[in-house]
């Protein structure tokens, strides 16, 4: 099971903003911790903490693990991403189950994906 997920920033700040306004999702104040700089997200009860991290170890990537966020309106939140330059790097895809799902580049330079509910 996965307890916690920290997703590498070089600007935390323009981090926040991006993830605040395509997921519309808030954040802890910024903390110092280990020689960087978090930001946690709030999350349900049911679901995996994460942060926004910047420092020296967090290094965006488009590559290696992929995370899947949850959202009610996948047609939305791409909107919402490409009003901010996000680039939809796989499009939206039924599957399935009856849910979609899509990809797009954060503003940091991450790979992350959206997935709607069945």
């Amino acid at each position: 099971m996965i307890l916690h997920v920290e997703i590498a920033a070089t600007d935390l700040d323009r981090a926040i903003a991006f993830y605040r306004e395509v997921l519309d999702v808030g954040f802890a104040d910024p903390i110092d911790l280990h020689e960087s700089r978090m930001a946690y997200a709030e999350t349900p009860p049911e679901g995996a903490s994460w942060a926004l991290c910047e420092g020296e170890v967090y290094v965006p990537t488009r590559n290696g693990a992929i995370l899947y966020f949850a959202v009610d309106d996948i047609d939305a939140v791409l909107s919402r991403a490409e009003n901010l330059g996000s680039e939809v790097l796989f499009p939206k895809t039924a599957l399935s189950d009856g849910s979609h799902v899509a990809e797009i580049g954060d503003s940091e330079g991450n790979r992350i994906a959206l997935q709607t509910r069945s």
